[in-house]
């Protein structure tokens, strides 16, 4: 190859560096924006992730106070809030950002395909938070509160010895960053848990995956749903038996989703005059080809 050929060969990589150099300088200035507007409304939102437990506390009559465990542990829990409050404000930036890199090599019917996954991307991912934090953490904090444990007088009356003898009182008394650390591992488990269909599409339409070979796993489905309700609940059946039902209902949707993704292929492709009928026939044994 000569020396002219590789230049122009070399051409197109600068121009794609240049222009993914510049995204990615577009999307880090979005964040860091945003990250430091959330910084300045780091208490409010606090406060708002919070109200669970708060609401788990007043309902056993005690009040919602959580601690500074070590000195830097406020600073650094601010930090987290602006950080991840951050990433979801600018998230639409960024979006747009990588769709704007990688659309021009893209043909239509596969922008036409990507578009609608990347927008129920993070609308699904924000009904699994919203899911989390108004279903899943007032159970969890009630349980986790049930193994509290008043002074209780025990044994022998008061009037009968002068003295009360008590049980040791386990009351809860929370870390500031342990909260929130716990808190947004709920919110991103159930985050990720509702991606499922977004997933199970994607790759329907890539075609990955069938209806029929997620019909036919099923119950390997089941078993591994059963598990992670496990895994990412608290060891109380209602909870497991919530985090089941959702993920096991969005599996069931996704194979839906994928039969009428194959459905509109199909129909696409016997309008091309391009579909192949996989069926034998009885005389031949040869797969039939139907235009």
């Amino acid at each position: 190859m000569s020396a002219e050929n590789l230049d122009d060969s070399a051409q197109p990589l600068i121009e794609h560096l240049t222009e993914l150099r510049q995204r990615l300088i577009y999307a880090a200035g979005a964040f860091i924006v945003a990250m430091v507007f959330c910084y300045m409304f780091w208490k409010p939102a606090f406060f708002f992730l919070t109200e669970p437990v708060c609401a788990a506390l007043a309902s056993r009559g005690q009040d919602c106070a959580l601690s500074l465990i070590k000195m830097q542990e406020g600073f650094f829990t601010a930090i987290n809030i602006s950080f991840l409050g951050g990433f979801a404000l600018a998230f639409p930036i960024i979006a747009y950002q990588l769709w704007r890199f990688v659309a021009p090599g893209l043909y239509r019917n596969e922008k036409n395909a990507f578009l609608p996954f990347l927008i129920a991307s993070p609308m699904m991912f924000l009904a699994g938070a919203a899911f989390a934090y108004y279903v899943i953490l007032p159970m969890a904090f009630n349980f986790f509160l049930s193994f509290q444990q008043g002074p209780v007088a025990e044994g022998v009356s008061p009037t009968d010895t002068g003295q009360e003898l008590q049980r040791v009182g386990i009351l809860f008394q929370g870390s500031m960053e342990e909260y929130l650390g716990l808190t947004i591992k709920f919110i991103m488990a159930f985050g990720l848990c509702f991606q499922l269909p977004v997933l199970l599409s994607l790759m329907g339409k890539a075609g990955l995956v069938s209806s029929k070979g997620l019909g036919a796993v099923r119950k390997y489905a089941v078993v591994a749903i059963l598990i992670l309700a496990a895994l990412a609940t608290p060891p109380d059946v209602i909870s497991q038996a919530v985090l089941f039902v959702v993920v096991y209902g969005l599996y069931e949707v996704s194979i839906q989703i994928v039969r009428r993704i194959e459905i509109k292929r199909e129909a696409q492709m016997r309008a091309d005059g391009t579909w192949v009928d996989l069926d034998e026939d009885e005389d031949d044994g040869e797969p039939e080809i139907k235009s």
